[in-house]
């Protein structure tokens, strides 16, 4: 069974935030000590480092879904909950995240690059953290957030200089095991390389990686053989070497026709065409192969062709080969362009906007969509009035009540926020003040509440004051009867 893998789908769970504590503070002589309900902890990350030593997906194959750590919830006194610990992936260099959908989410290119996949859920507030001037003892917390959930593809691209590129049973094999300290496997049949092999060559100076990749045959980038499992191995490579087999006996093969397939499959994978390439005619040390091989070096030179006539087994023309290859390896690195520091891009969010949109829905209903309100549907106890009429004031001293009336939304309408759904009542939210009450309960989202509102309560005040007759105060009032039955009582 061969060890080398390179695609897997990993199942990332992030770790979920840890609930706020409900806390009051009791002590002797101190029967109402104030809030003391401690915050959760963030629930750990998911994040993949590119590390030299890894060369294979081996292990996410075994071990495909992976979880991280959550966060503690807070408790009594002040204590706050423990962080869930980060998870860290270690990939091979040349790793590919992506979705399921084959969107690519980062490229793992250079030891120590890191990508953060699946961020934790943040631990959720306690009650002291929400006591404020006019809600001194908070009934609620707020719950933990859940991390992020995810399902990625992770491919690997093997990143090396040249790309050793031909038809099944052509010597790649061999060859990378005479230039190189690689030791792939190497039989008389076809297929026998199942997977990519990567070795290094150390030539004076001069220091570059070889690919070997498993045999193309005609049709391997529409799914045919083993071609299209591996070609990605190849798009790193900044030279390509054709080797062709010269003493091949299957019939309609000869070395210019090899070529052709094999440029025409690289053509059709794409992105491949502007790579500069050799060719290396091996098996040379066999009678027919040697004289096949003149035969053809004429038409090959004439395609542009720099063409070398080689033999893995007696090792004839190899160095004349390996230096063509640093040669090339050397130019195409001159002629990259310099590496440049990552930029911290900073990306601020503009003062006009609110952080939600609305959208009004086909059936009538209203969704609303943004990072806050949707953190804060989720860190909602909806078991708790307290708790919901918080989550209403937040949400209308964001603006989303008024938003929503302008959107046309009437009293009664089905509102989603995340994974929520209300039925709009403007009139428990808007402009109402916190009233405190028993712990956990909001007399705002009472059905039957007899309490006046507050311009009810003013209007009301100013009523008392007036006379209906003159418009005099009500204590002017009390003043002038007073005096008339003084001067009664004196008579």
């Amino acid at each position: 069974m061969a060890t080398f893998v390179d695609r897997v789908v990993l199942h990332l769970q992030a770790g979920d935030g840890g609930h706020g504590c409900v806390s009051i503070h009791r002590e002797k002589f101190k029967p109402f000590g104030g809030p003391d309900g401690g915050n959760g902890g963030h629930g750990g990350s998911v994040s993949l480092v590119v590390d030299p030593q890894v060369t294979t997906l081996l292990d996410f194959h075994f071990h495909p879904h992976v979880k991280a750590d959550n966060g503690k919830g807070g408790a009594g006194s002040n204590r706050d909950g423990a962080n869930g610990h980060n998870l860290v992936l270690k990939v091979p260099n040349g790793t590919v995240v992506q979705t399921t959908d084959g969107t690519v989410l980062a490229d793992m290119v250079g030891a120590g690059t890191t990508f953060e996949v699946a961020r934790g859920g943040r631990g959720g507030r306690g009650n002291a953290s929400l006591a404020n001037a006019k809600r001194k003892a908070p009934g609620f917390a707020e719950l933990g957030e859940p991390g992020d959930q995810l399902d990625i593809v992770l491919e690997l691209k093997s990143v090396a200089d040249v790309g050793l590129v031909g038809f099944p049973s052509a010597g790649k094999s061999s060859l990378i095991s005479v230039i190189s300290a690689a030791k792939p496997k190497i039989a008389d049949y076809p297929f026998t390389t199942l997977v990519p092999n990567l070795g290094v060559v150390r030539l004076d100076n001069h220091t570059f990686t070889v690919a070997d990749v498993p045999g193309l045959i005609p049709g391997a980038a529409t799914g045919k053989g083993l071609g299209l499992e591996f070609l990605r191995h190849i798009e790193r490579c900044a030279v390509l070497v054709h080797v062709i087999d010269s003493a091949t006996l299957e019939p309609g093969r000869d070395p210019v026709a090899d070529i052709d397939a094999i440029e025409a499959e690289l053509s059709q994978y794409g992105g491949l065409t502007e790579r500069p390439r050799l060719v290396a005619v091996n098996k040379v040390d066999v009678p027919d192969g040697r004289d096949l091989a003149e035969i053809v070096r004429p038409d090959l030179e004439e395609r542009g062709y720099r063409v070398f006539e080689v033999s893995a087994a007696t090792r004839e023309g190899l160095k004349e080969l390996t230096y063509a290859m640093a040669e090339l390896v050397e130019a195409e690195r001159k002629a990259a362009p310099p590496a440049e520091p990552t930029r911290i891009v900073i990306r601020p969010m503009a003062v006009d906007d609110a952080g939600f949109t609305i959208t009004a829905e086909a059936d009538g209903s209203f969704t609303v969509r943004g990072v806050r309100p949707e953190r804060w549907v989720k860190q909602t106890n909806f078991d708790n009035d307290e708790a919901v009429g918080y989550l209403a004031d937040r949400l209308a001293r964001l603006g989303v009540e008024d938003k929503l009336a302008k959107a046309g939304a009437e009293p009664g309408d089905l509102v989603r926020i995340g994974e929520r759904e209300f039925d709009w009542q403007p009139t428990l939210y808007a402009g109402a003040e916190f009233v405190p009450g028993n712990r956990g309960t909001d007399v705002r989202l009472e059905e039957k509440s007899s309490r006046a509102s507050a311009a009810d309560r003013l209007a009301a005040r100013k009523a008392r004051r007036v006379r209906p007759e003159d418009g005099t105060g009500a204590d002017d009032i009390g003043a002038d009867v007073g005096d008339d039955d003084i001067e009664d009582d004196a008579e």
